[in-house]
């Protein structure tokens, strides 16, 4: 547990240096419930946790906010063959001593793609040249 601990200290501490705001909780059912009350723009998860695990904490989550973005961190990650397909989340990190760089990278790049995006009325679209075969 001091590992846990002391791992998810580090990743808050990086994460809030970089200017995110943070909330951290070590119990899935507080977790489960602050999520419920509250609308995250990202939530990461450990694949270990006291009572469930990460991959159902994640369908659970999925639930609610099904387009919230979801980061699965684990030190089984490449053990169990734990993907985005198999678990439901958007980005799956092995614990690693690359582990910091990748969530950062995988916390800006999921925050990016949910950043709202110009309707498709307001895009000029280039007049078509040439007629596609077979479709109408």
């Amino acid at each position: 547990m001091d590992d846990n601990r002391h791992g998810l200290t580090a990743r808050k501490a990086v994460l809030q240096e970089l200017g995110y705001s943070i909330t951290v909780s070590s119990d899935p059912i507080d977790a489960l419930q602050r999520i419920a009350e509250t609308s995250f723009d990202l939530i990461i998860t450990d694949y270990k946790l006291p009572n469930i695990t990460g991959i159902e904490l994640i369908a659970k989550v999925r639930e609610l906010y099904p387009h919230t973005p979801v980061i699965l961190i684990s030190g089984f990650a490449d053990t169990l063959g734990l993907t985005e397909e198999n678990t439901g989340s958007d980005a799956v990190i092995q614990k690693s001593a690359n582990e910091v760089h990748q969530l950062v990278r995988a916390v800006a790049r999921l925050l990016r793609r949910k950043a709202p995006r110009k309707p498709a009325a307001s895009v000029t679209k280039a007049p078509l040249k040439a007629k596609s075969k077979g479709v109408s």
